[in-house]
């Protein structure tokens, strides 16, 4: 911004587009052959402005003192309506930068992601930096701006640097829109769509990975398809780097496309457990496989959502 490519680059659009694509990109930028048609010219003019309102990151504007005065109210949302439950918090090492990867759900109220970020500063304290990565509609859409002073970020591959470097926690959800809006009868799937850009930050920055696996956000409304069609029959795609455009049925809308105006949550039972913090090239030599890498983390976390919902007797209740 100090002209629109100067932000842009700041914010990582310029960046490594591998790492990218596991903090929520597409990784596909639209070639244009002549003059585009005029609907797409809109849509580009749209997403131009929304790129001007993403801030560019700064730690500093996360507050610790705001989030110590809202902890008691968010411990009651989340322990009598979601019930939360987090497990194995002390997996994580106690001081230094760590990558903690998590499976995503909820839609565009992700439920599982407030219980552990709550539980992560009840049990370190607040003075201890975590910063969640997320799409840049959430942290430039208007009203949501109290989110930065949680530690909310853009998630850019600069900015998941910057964080990493300052000795923070990082919170990614690799899997982004494509897992968050999975239909329920995926609510017990682990999908990251092959993103494998994170473990390309873990290794550049050879900081530990811990896996937070969360069972019931999926059931806090009932998710009908993704809309993958119908996001690029409307260019979302191009325009925002949005690979759907999710139905469901939600109150109070009935149904709701999209779920930009967000939804009130059922009261599911949030489970969440973290495990032992993964050093990969302690585990997987000097110059680890991607491949091997990613298959290693997903199948730990899909065996750990098996056990959870083994242990749930009905969808909500728990």
């Amino acid at each position: 911004m100090a002209g629109t490519t100067t932000r842009a680059s700041r914010n990582g659009h310029h960046d490594d587009e591998r790492i990218r694509e596991a903090l929520g990109g597409s990784g596909d930028e639209p070639k244009e052959r002549g003059g585009p048609p005029l609907p797409e010219r809109l849509l580009k003019a749209v997403a131009r402005q929304v790129t001007r309102r993403v801030p560019e990151a700064d730690l500093d504007e996360r507050d610790p003192d705001y989030i110590r005065e809202r902890l008691p109210g968010l411990w009651l949302l989340s322990s009598l309506y979601f019930r939360g439950e987090v497990r194995g918090l002390g997996n994580i090492p106690e001081d230094g930068p760590v990558l903690l990867v998590g499976n995503h759900s909820g839609g565009n109220l992700t439920v599982d992601s407030g219980v552990f970020t709550l539980a992560f500063n009840a049990y370190f304290g607040v003075e201890r930096p975590l910063f969640a990565l997320a799409h840049n509609l959430v942290v430039s859409f208007p009203g949501l701006g109290f989110l930065r002073r949680h530690g909310v970020i853009a998630a850019s591959p600069s900015n998941a640097r910057k964080a990493l470097e300052s000795g923070a926690a990082v919170l990614v959800y690799p899997g982004g829109d494509v897992e968050v809006h999975r239909p329920v009868w995926e609510r017990n799937r682990v999908d990251f769509d092959g993103r494998k850009g994170w473990i390309r930050l873990a290794l550049e920055h050879d900081v530990p990975i811990v896996p937070v696996v969360s069972i019931g956000g999926q059931e806090t409304s009932l998710f009908l398809s993704r809309g993958e069609t119908l996001a690029k029959l409307l260019m979302l795609d191009r325009a925002f780097r949005l690979k759907v455009l999710p139905i469901s049925i939600a109150i109070p809308w009935g149904i709701n496309v999209g779920d930009f105006l967000g939804h009130v949550p059922l009261p599911a039972k949030i489970t969440i457990e973290t495990l032992p913090p993964i050093r990969l090239r302690e585990e997987f030599g000097d110059d680890p496989d991607l491949d091997d890498v990613y298959s290693h983390v997903t199948r730990l976390m899909q065996e750990t959502l098996d056990a959870l919902a083994a242990e749930r007797r009905l969808p909500i209740v728990g």
